[in-house]
């Protein structure tokens, strides 16, 4: 199995993706093909102690670097031998497995789009990263892939979370929710009056476990696996529990400190606090798989460390071993969907 890496993308490029790269390939043995500025991606290296690559790690040279603040698709079309052009090229052309990326997410998607290709009868390919909570984790299906969508995308961002959470979660049946704002089905904007309908229909002909709206206060005590929305409440939903997490552990720290006795209750407490701690840590989780992609490809966080990055790997190899995309094309049929798919 060969993971292609974009060497170049994200804030801490080429430094952390190269070292986390080189972490998966000794600890996972998975071959590793690192796509970027072989320059720069030496001199890490070098820093690294290392005269050469371990077997299996090669460099692709590309001269160009998509920034994160670059036109996605202006950037497909003007930065031919950018390190993300030139990763899905390789993918495309069957030198690698999957990609992984820590680059700027719009031109992950437009690359993967355009290059890569969805899979046939897919309308848009969504972003669906594993949300620790109560009973584990659920699936968030989008996330920021598409800011718009119609109630058609968001029934098949349902099929496609269902499916992949019975992969990635191992569940036989995964319960697939609405994301609203109350409970009732007349509940929200006509987007999600419409794709309620959607849903309900599906669910009665066996197509979805569809348990219904599911309000932002419930997500995370474990009422569903998959939960369903357009990329811009996705996002929105994401970074606001990013950030909940993270003052939750800030206020954690401060009051362990306060004090002699609460400086002993954190000794006690270290190791249950840790684990809390890495399962709230975006880093142990990784990467976001791009669900409707033709193969497997990953969006790292954009300030991913190298941790991060060697975790993304590993998921890239549990999303190649599922050949989801295969099993994706052989349920098209089930999503109810039109003839006209090539918007």
């Amino acid at each position: 199995m060969r993971i292609i890496i974009d060497a170049m993308g994200g804030d801490n490029a080429p430094e952390e993706i190269v070292r986390g790269a080189l972490e998966a390939a000794k600890d996972f043995g998975v071959d590793i093909t690192l796509v970027g500025k072989g320059e720069e991606i030496l001199r890490v290296a070098e820093r690294m102690g290392l005269n050469k690559f371990p077997r299996g790690v090669e460099i692709v040279n590309a001269t160009d670097v998509i920034d994160m603040d670059d036109d996605p698709t202006a950037a497909m079309r003007t930065k031919k031998d950018s390190s993300m052009v030139v990763g899905f090229t390789l993918l495309r052309d069957g030198r690698g497995d999957a990609f992984v990326s820590a680059g700027n997410t719009g031109a992950i998607l437009a690359g993967a789009t355009l290059i890569v290709k969805r899979v046939r009868g897919i309308r848009r390919a969504a972003m669906a990263p594993i949300i620790p909570n109560t009973s584990g984790g659920f699936i968030l299906i989008d996330c920021g892939a598409n800011s718009e969508c119609t109630p058609e995308y968001l029934l098949q961002f349902a099929h496609m979370g269902s499916l992949y959470a019975q992969d990635a979660l191992k569940l036989q049946s995964p319960r697939v929710g609405l994301l609203n704002i109350g409970s009732e089905r007349t509940k929200g904007t006509t987007l999600q009056v419409e794709a309620y309908d959607l849903l309900e229909k599906a669910a009665a002909d066996g197509g979805l476990n569809f348990i219904g709206n599911v309000e932002p206060k419930e997500v995370m005590n474990g009422v569903c696996d998959v939960l369903v929305c357009d990329g811009f409440t996705g996002n929105v939903l994401l970074k606001a529990l990013e950030g909940v997490a993270g003052f939750i552990m800030a206020e954690l720290k401060a009051l362990y400190l306060r004090n002699i006795v609460t400086k002993l209750s954190a000794l006690v407490m270290k190791k249950h606090v840790g684990g809390l701690k890495a399962k709230l840590n975006p880093d142990t989780i990784g990467g976001t798989a791009m669900l409707g992609i033709s193969k497997p490809v990953l969006k790292a966080h954009g300030s991913s460390n190298a941790m991060a990055i060697r975790s993304a790997i590993s998921q890239a190899m549990s999303s190649v071993e599922s050949n989801f995309a295969d099993r994706l094309l052989e349920n098209v049929d089930r999503m109810k969907i039109g003839e006209n798919t090539a918007e």
